[in-house]
């Protein structure tokens, strides 16, 4: 069974937004599941990346296609 992926979209909005509602989101998911953040700031690199190393949940992937920054994020357990 396909795992479901909780979409994120925050396009248009600037720093610090994209990072705290991202925040907020994984703190209504259970430990384990997948959030895609899809933004277009691209101070959201930087800060998903440290976000990602201090908080513990697990950056699975993340690129830009055509000015939209994308990021997939694992709750850690």
């Amino acid at each position: 069974m396909e795992e479901e992926v909780r979409i994120l979209d925050v396009q248009g909005l600037n720093c610090p937004m994209p990072l705290l509602k991202a925040k907020k989101t994984l703190n209504e998911m259970a430990a384990g599941e997948h959030l895609r953040v899809l933004a277009t700031d691209p101070g959201s690199v930087r800060d998903f990346e440290v976000f990602s190393r201090q908080s513990g949940h697990a950056l699975l992937d993340s690129g830009e296609e055509q000015g939209t920054f994308y990021y997939l994020l694992q709750k850690k357990a």
